[in-house]
């Protein structure tokens, strides 16, 4: 494939992630709106956000091993056909089960297209700075999508209504789905076998189950017999996974895998990591639109410099991971974001735009960008061709499961400090600030911690020899960050 080929494709690829992270956002600012046109109270209102993240996060393995094992443009193109006719059900929904079904089965369609999408780009570039790069392109779209969501949501909500959040989503991806026939070549394993059926209904059943304890947590209790019941039960069928694939003769997930020190250490940060950042959008549209009084659109616009923060860093971060290697930019990055994370907990109810909210951000943002790429990088070298659709599916399993355990523990965090009567009364900015401010607290601890663990379960001697292979390939190859 021709470098302009190749820049062509990835553009496709990392504007597919784009739209599915800010998938995930989009509707968040539209909740007030849905709530009142479907008449939905703020507990079954919450599942409209959720009913996405429990089907994106439960699916991704099995839908990054069908990538391989059926073909990745095919997954890919069904994948996106699928995310097309689910958001035009969701516009048009009656009702709010009818609305969750519909974010479920986009969540579905995001699961079958994520890693399809990062499997295919892994096939496309060679392992070194030339993948480094367009893993920087992919990255800088893909850590923006959560900002990018609340502004869209925010300008769509109040200038057209709540239904062009999910009605937005129809034309992309026809349009993306037919320019993936033409532009991406098919690329799949060849795993004549077949693979476990058994062990993929088990992770699947495990994983969906294990989502659901963590994002229900906060509503049933996280000491609940459900919360407590489901979580148990989803480890037990994750072990059984682990047990029966270790005996398959064709496994799902082949264990050998996580023999790749750099693929285990960078999949355990990856966790730590959207488990600090996710959280941070969600406080800071709360923060600005509760306590600031900002509408929705400006709201999303306050969130314009961190978005375009995180793009600009994670441009720049192939080049700062081909000099020192994925793990000092690893370590940094978090480090950069722990600190960025501390200094937005100094959040006022009276607080200024400039000194409570954009400087952190841009702090926050830079890291960001540099622990993308190289949480990716890490995550994905070393593994093979017929195991990059199975590379893919567990990162960004690992993307989803820490952001919904970090969503899911930081709110409790915030909620338990804001001193919430049980009679409803929306409590003062005053009390709201400090729930904010313990849950970016908590969000720069997570965020050391991952530090802290980067720099331990990664080898500098690994990492450097990852960033820096095949080093001449990408200027040959024309494909620039």
């Amino acid at each position: 494939m021709t470098a302009s080929r190749k820049t062509a494709a990835l553009a496709l690829l990392a504007a597919t992630q784009f739209v599915l992270v800010l998938d995930a956002s989009i509707v968040n600012v539209a909740l007030p709106s849905i709530g009142r046109d479907l008449h939905v109270g703020a507990g079954d209102l919450s599942w409209v956000v959720n009913a996405y993240i429990l089907m994106f996060g439960g699916f991704l393995l099995l839908g990054g091993r069908l990538a391989d094992f059926l073909g990745r443009r095919r997954m890919y193109v069904a994948g996106l056909a699928l995310f097309a006719a689910a958001s035009l059900a969701g516009a048009v929904a009656q009702s709010a089960l009818w609305l969750v079904i519909a974010r479920g089965a986009q969540g579905l369609g995001a699961a079958l297209v994520s890693p399809a999408a990062l499997a295919l780009l892994m096939t496309l570039f060679t392992e070194g700075s030339e993948r480094n790069r367009a893993l920087g392109v992919w990255a800088a779209l893909g850590g923006s999508g959560g900002a990018a969501g609340a502004i869209l949501g925010g300008v769509l909500t109040d200038g057209i209504g709540w239904e062009a959040v999910l009605l937005v989503n129809v034309p992309i991806g026809l349009a993306a789905g037919a320019a993936a026939i033409r532009m991406l070549p098919e690329s799949k394993a060849g795993l004549a076998g077949g693979f476990d059926l058994r062990g993929a209904v088990m992770v699947t059943a495990g994983l969906t189950g294990l989502v659901y304890a963590v994002v229900d947590a906060n509503d049933a209790g996280w000491v609940s017999a459900q919360t407590l019941g489901l979580g148990a039960l989803a480890l037990v069928l994750l072990a059984g996974f682990v047990v029966a694939e270790s005996r398959s003769r064709e496994p799902l997930v082949p264990l050998r895998i996580f023999r790749n020190r750099a693929l285990r250490g960078a999949n355990v940060v990856t966790v730590l990591n959207t488990g600090a950042l996710f959280p941070m959008f969600f406080f800071i549209t709360l923060y600005t639109q509760d306590v600031l009084g900002y509408t929705a659109i400006e709201s999303g616009l306050a969130q314009l410099p961190l978005a375009t923060t995180i793009a600009a860093s994670a441009t720049l971060a192939p080049r700062v991971v081909a000099r020192v290697g994925y793990r000092p930019a690893l370590v940094g990055g978090l480090a950069l974001l722990a600190t960025g994370l501390a200094w937005l907990s100094q959040v006022e109810p009276n607080g200024s735009y400039v000194a409570t909210l954009l400087l952190p951000s841009l702090v926050v943002g830079i890291g960001e960008g540099a622990v993308w790429v190289s949480s990716m990088v890490g995550a994905t070298s070393g593994a093979s061709e017929n195991e990059s659709g199975l590379a893919s599916g567990l990162v960004n399993t690992a993307q989803q499961l820490g952001g919904a355990l970090g969503v899911a523990v930081l709110v409790a965090l915030a909620t338990s400090r804001t001193g919430t009567p049980d009679s409803g009364v929306t409590p003062s900015p005053e009390a709201l600030t400090d729930g904010f401010s313990a849950g970016f607290v908590g969000g720069a601890a997570i965020a050391a911690t991952g530090a802290v663990l980067a720099g331990v379960l990664l080898r500098p001697r690994e990492s450097g020899q990852h960033a820096g292979s095949a080093g001449d390939t990408s200027r040959a190859a024309g494909v620039v960050a």
